[in-house]
């Protein structure tokens, strides 16, 4: 007799923490230009608009490829291709260390984008694989905990690393990516021989667990869209592409927020150091809105509210932060609206999985998030822009604050159409 709870704790035990990890290092890897742009743009003579075009490139890079990679997982297994990401993506990161002018940053951060293209999406395809649906919500936001934990540790590490300036001969801004591209590579190696492709491989179950998972998932999937003769397909299905112009506003709130906020930081005053260790907080508070959120939706069959007050609330404090003047207040408005641009995102990435699986899944999930992270790399262009324009770098906020409003509108519109046609299924 197989226990479900002990089930599923043992699973969450062996693949949550490496598989966090593995975003931990993605996620200082993709932000570290926000540290390194402190003192990169003086050093190539960049303004603050072309060092966000350059650093927003990752993002096209990201795009063109993240479909392709979610495919080529489904044929190769994790493993394999988790690996492949995870050092080919590290050596670039080392490779920006030696970037001498604009046009080598431009074309590193678009091959960064080329190299990690299907992580995240291929990691949540990934648990369609190992989780029962009431389960997934949990997971995902346990996984993206991990950003927030990298946020924490990238911002006093990277303003650590900025202090190195003129050690060994490498300037502070060189030693940020060659510190963070180094694990990168590392953990690649490790992933090769560490993570199981799927429940039927893993020697840690037994016959029974794996028999009792496969039965279960097999079960959900039933009368599922699968698409598995040519995973392009789930690019034509409606649901993924409403939910794709659904999931913009999130990320372009989110890569907004944390890409501009040791800017703002530092228009306090502060050290170098100091913003690194200020910029702690709003994360700490973000891994706990990861946390209570997801946990709360996981246990509620309407999941729209989980997704939209959370947005509606960091759309307010984002607006609210650029009306008023005192930083203690700015810095406190923006830390709840890390928080609200966050929580709701995974109970957002526990829908497909409910109407998609196989190659369709992989591939949706991959255009869903694709399609969503070009919010990157308007966010990237435009926030520096509003900054060059204005003059002020807290502007950029009312811009963002827009954006993931319209995100929450469209999330009820979306789900709203969803249920109309159910229920016209049904009859």
């Amino acid at each position: 007799m197989v226990s479900e709870k002990a089930l599923i704790s043992k699973i969450t035990w062996r693949m949550m923490p490496f598989l966090g990890l593995l975003y931990l290092i993605a996620y200082i890897d993709r932000q570290n230009v926000s540290y390194a742009k402190l003192q990169m743009v003086g050093d190539l003579g960049m303004s603050e608009y072309a060092y966000g075009l350059g650093a927003s490139l990752f993002f096209i890079g990201y795009f063109l490829f993240e479909i392709p990679s979610n495919l080529f997982l489904n044929r190769f297994g994790a493993s394999r291709w988790f690996a492949r990401i995870l050092v080919s993506w590290g050596i670039v990161t080392i490779a920006l260390a030696y970037t001498q002018s604009p046009t080598m940053f431009y074309v590193l951060r678009f091959l960064l984008g080329v190299c990690e293209a299907g992580f995240f999406p291929g990691v949540l395809y990934l648990l369609t694989l190992w989780f029962p649906k009431d389960y997934r919500g949990r997971m995902i936001g346990l996984f993206m905990i991990f950003s927030a934990l990298a946020n924490a540790i990238g911002a006093p590490l990277g303003g650590m690393l900025l202090e190195l300036d003129g050690f060994l001969g490498y300037a502070g801004w060189e030693w940020v990516f060659l510190a963070t591209g180094l694990p990168a590579v590392i953990a690649g190696i490790v992933t090769f021989f560490y993570l199981d492709d799927t429940p039927q491989k893993a020697k840690f179950l037994t016959e029974d667990e794996k028999r009792w998972l496969q039965d279960r998932i097999a079960s959900e999937n039933s009368g599922m869209e699968d698409h598995a003769d040519n995973g392009f397909k789930a690019l034509t299905n409606p649901r993924v592409l409403l939910m794709s112009l659904c999931y913009v506003g999130f990320p372009l709130a989110a890569y907004g927020l944390s890409y501009w906020l040791p800017t703002i930081v530092k228009s306090f005053g502060v050290s170098d150091i100091a913003n690194g260790f200020i910029n702690i907080i709003p994360w700490v508070i973000v891994a706990i809105a990861l946390y209570v959120v997801p946990s709360a939706a996981d246990k509620s069959e309407n999941k729209t509210p989980y997704i939209v007050i959370p947005a509606f609330v960091g759309a307010l404090c984002l607006l609210l932060s650029a009306l008023v003047t005192n930083p203690a207040l700015q810095f406190s408005f923006l830390c709840v609206a890390a928080a609200g641009i966050f929580a709701g995102q995974p109970v957002f990435w526990s829908l497909p999985s409910r109407f998609l699986k196989g190659a369709g899944a992989a591939a949706g999930i991959a255009a869903i998030n694709s399609v969503g992270n070009l919010g990157g790399f308007v966010a990237q262009n435009v926030v520096p822009g509003i900054r060059d324009y204005t003059g002020s770098t807290i502007a950029p906020m009312f811009f963002l604050a827009a954006c993931l409003a319209s995100a929450g509108i469209l999330v009820i519109v979306v789900q709203r159409m969803f249920l109309t046609r159910q229920t016209a299924e049904a009859h």
